[in-house]
């Protein structure tokens, strides 16, 4: 009943968002619509506290390495914790610090393992097959892009967000983060937060007394990491989220390769959700050994094919560095096999075939690729003659359910007062600033100093 509930929550704030819209309109799909120019982009505000302008100050500093147009691309973020009795079934009792060693070694298994077999959430689910040609701004592709009008895409592709194209930062491949365990992930971290980087130290960190980037190193800060899953604690006020990892372990996973799903009012949707519960238990029940650099960098061409040619008819993909393959059906449908048996025994928990109903539908994708979203939304952009057509019908509809929604779990009164709750909270944190922002950042980054 958690998913109703999740579902209900997340339509009530996009009702509540869209009436505060007016005539706009939330772009459903990943990729975004006609860009005339990347000045046209704005950064994101938070306010005149150090805090917010430190995030602001990132974001242009990713603007400078990166360009703007990362920044309009979406995704959905999915958080995933297991309840206490889950662990419990699993490791028995146990006292709180080697409990809490427990979840953060199994954990990593889960993050190693949608590594080796998260192909398939792109495969399912990916809805970025297309983008507009204005995307390019004049960049270099070799990827075989065919047309339609201004459109370009791919014609087994899953996700270019997830591509080189997208999301994917190239810039990092150098980073050598491993996820053995946690130590080995916050040192490999630690590390990569301090290494300089010859190319971003051109750009300047400050430069006439402006600002340009937090400062010149690989990764500006943790979050700047790109990773299709990561493992989260949730943050005490001030505290880095390597920090946090490191005081308490990992509290809950937050999984970062879902697209906006173009056909849902709210870019996700039950069957979903729900599979992302069957896939990721099984994650954490199957098998998960360490992991090197070299079999991580052979699963990460498995995701690289997936994103751009994934429902080609007999993909093959690698398992492991040792020059086997398999197709994707066939790995695929043993994926599947082991699904089934944790959907059973989660409806008979439960009550109900919810689970195992998903996981026959979503079967049949396996054999028909067209079922699969990304074929989905690559239909109606042809039936529409490009993508921005597209995202504008889907849009008006989606503009029109939201509004005509009615609250399921929330109040307009509550939404309200969450609204000025929040924007209380941000002028006592702006009138209790005593800090010159030099200072903050200084204070900010001293553990970079630190011998780590």
């Amino acid at each position: 009943h958690e998913v109703d509930t999740l579902l209900a929550q997340m339509s009530d704030i996009h009702h509540f968002a869209q009436t505060k819209l007016g005539d706009e309109k939330l772009w459903p799909l990943s990729m975004p619509c006609y860009v005339g120019s990347e000045e046209g982009i704005v950064l994101a505000q938070y306010g005149s506290s150090n805090t917010g302008k430190m995030k602001t100050l990132y974001r242009e500093g990713l603007k400078r390495r990166y360009g703007s147009l990362m920044q309009i691309i979406s995704g959905v973020h999915f958080n995933f914790s297991f309840p206490e009795s889950f662990w419990d079934a699993l490791f028995g009792e146990q006292e709180e610090s080697a409990r809490q060693a427990s979840k953060s070694a199994a954990y990593f298994g889960v993050i190693r393992n949608y590594y080796r077999f998260g192909w398939l959430i792109p495969y399912l689910f990916g809805a970025s097959p297309a983008l507009c040609s204005s995307f390019l701004q004049g960049r270099k592709t070799d990827l075989p892009f065919e047309s339609i009008g201004k459109t370009l895409y791919l014609p087994y592709a899953t996700s270019l967000r997830l591509s080189d194209l997208g999301y994917t930062n190239s810039a990092q491949s150098v980073l050598q983060i491993g996820f053995n365990s946690i130590e080995q992930y916050l040192q490999g971290l630690n590390e990569a937060i301090r290494t300089p980087s010859a190319e971003f130290a051109k750009l300047g960190v400050k430069v006439e007394g402006e600002y340009r980037q937090l400062n010149s190193n690989v990764l500006q800060i943790e979050n700047e990491l790109y990773a299709p899953i990561r493992p989260k604690r949730v943050t005490q006020s001030g505290e880095r989220p390597s920090q946090a990892l490191a005081r308490a372990g990992v509290e809950y996973i937050e999984v970062r390769s879902l697209d906006v799903n173009p056909f849902s009012p709210i870019g996700i949707n039950e069957d979903q959700v729900r599979f992302l519960d069957l896939f990721l238990a099984w994650t954490a029940l199957s098998d998960s050994d360490p992991m090197d650099g070299c079999e991580l960098a052979c699963w990460r061409d498995n995701w690289r094919k997936v994103v751009l040619e994934g429902r080609k008819p007999g993909l093959e993909l690698q398992i492991g560095c040792h020059g086997e393959v398999l197709t994707l059906q066939a790995w695929a449908k043993r994926v599947f096999a082991d699904l089934r048996v944790i959907a059973e025994t989660m409806d008979a928990a439960l009550g109900g075939d919810a689970y195992q109903a998903v996981c026959a539908k979503l079967e049949t994708w396996i054999e028909n690729p067209e079922l699969t979203l990304s074929a989905q939304i690559l239909a109606e952009i042809k039936q529409h003659g490009g993508l921005g057509k597209t995202g504008c019908v889907l849009g008006n509809e989606y503009r029109a359910v939201n509004l005509q929604h009615q609250y399921q779990f929330y109040s307009q009164d509550e939404m309200e007062q969450e609204v000025r709750r929040s924007i209380q909270a941000q002028a006592d944190i702006e009138a209790k600033e005593t800090l010159n922002f030099d200072a903050y950042l200084t204070q900010y980054f001293a553990y970079l100093q630190a011998v780590s």
